[in-house]
């Protein structure tokens, strides 16, 4: 039988999203007649890129609740209620051989109905720190994809393989798009060129920085592909008018962004992390500070201690950014230990793997 259904939910950010479009992208190669379905959170991003990825998806009146006393915490309870009774519903009529959880608010209603209902969940945990949504669901879960160790403190021990990150297609191959690229971006042959990657939706403190570094990047001979990210896109695209700086809101060919870069500057999120290693480039991470247990920073730190990236906490980026920055770029060495480094890292096969999880539980 070849003509499975599944379903998977997974939204929020691209960090969520894209290990979702992922794997269904290897499964569908695998099983042509299957048919796919994503659930996710009604007014997030998720219901925007994963129509654009050919995929169907159904939303959910669902949001995470914050962490400070708001009265959007109101409604929570009645947003949790409202998601388990539609992901019940959707659930019944589409009757899926399996369901796959990458994270973020929708996965929890449900992959929760879909174990109740005894249909075989696989949940893929990105970060070296779980959220509460994988938490709650790993207790009933057949089987829990990860990638790093030492998940056993948050997760039974008889349920983990670790398979490292899915990421987006295209990444395996980046050095064969150089020329691709940099036509693509439009950008100068004689100048080195920084990729900024603050996340899907952007990170303000590392586009302050940038705003703030734009002359010093300048005298440097630099020019900038910066993903600014949808909340910022309005304050910061004025200075994408130059030859030198050019300013999206989201990149969505990453492959030739990646392809393009000398250097980078990104946040730590867990997909981010698993890309960076597969492309092997120089990286300084800014971790963010406002997420859960500081996962971003024990995701960095994973890197830096093998001497494959440079960190620069927020807290420090106005006392060291310069001259940290500045080290990199005047040592052609670094930048090639630094990449080499990151590469050895890289668990290429992610996708497929987890995939092969998947197939177990259909079979």
């Amino acid at each position: 039988m070849s003509h499975y259904k599944i379903i998977l939910s997974g939204g929020g950010t691209g960090g969520h999203i894209y290990p979702a479009i992922a794997i269904a992208n290897e499964l569908k190669s695998r099983f042509p007649d299957a048919e796919f379905l994503f659930v996710g959170a009604s007014d997030r991003m998720e219901m925007e890129k994963v129509p654009q990825a050919g995929y169907d998806i159904k939303g959910l009146w669902i949001s995470g609740i914050q962490r400070k006393l708001t009265l959007k915490n109101l409604s929570f309870p009645f947003k949790v209620t409202s998601s388990l009774l539609n992901a019940y519903k959707i659930i019944k009529s589409f009757k899926p051989d399996v369901a796959i959880g990458t994270g973020g608010f929708a996965s929890g209603p449900l992959l929760h109905v879909a174990a109740l209902k005894n249909i075989p969940t696989l949940i893929q945990e990105q970060n070296s720190y779980p959220g509460i949504t994988n938490k709650l669901l790993s207790k009933k879960a057949k089987k829990i994809c990860v990638a790093y160790d030492g998940l056993e403190r948050f997760f039974p021990k008889d349920k983990i393989i670790k398979t490292g990150n899915p990421v987006r297609q295209g990444l395996l191959d980046v050095e064969s798009k150089v020329d691709e690229a940099k036509k693509f971006f439009d950008l100068q042959p004689n100048k080195l060129t920084l990729l900024i990657i603050g996340g899907s939706l952007g990170a303000r403190r590392v586009n302050q920085l940038i705003e703030k570094k734009l002359d010093f990047f300048d005298m440097q001979n630099i020019q900038i592909i910066w993903q600014c990210g949808k909340l910022y896109y309005q304050q910061y695209k004025i200075h994408g008018n130059t030859k030198s700086i050019h300013v999206f809101e989201f990149l969505n060919n990453m492959d030739l962004a990646y392809a393009a870069a000398d250097i980078v500057i990104s946040r730590a999120g867990a997909s981010s992390v698993s890309e960076l290693c597969i492309v092997g480039k120089p990286v300084i991470f800014i971790p963010s500070p406002n997420v859960a247990e500081d996962h971003q920073t024990k995701n960095a730190m994973s890197i830096v201690n093998e001497n494959a990236a440079i960190m620069i906490k927020e807290e420090d980026l106005d006392a060291d950014f310069e001259n940290k920055f500045t080290q990199l770029l005047n040592s052609p060495e670094k930048q090639k230990t630094l990449g080499a480094n990151i590469k050895k890292l890289a668990l290429t096969n992610a996708t497929k793997d987890i995939a092969d999880e998947v197939e177990k539980l259909l079979k």
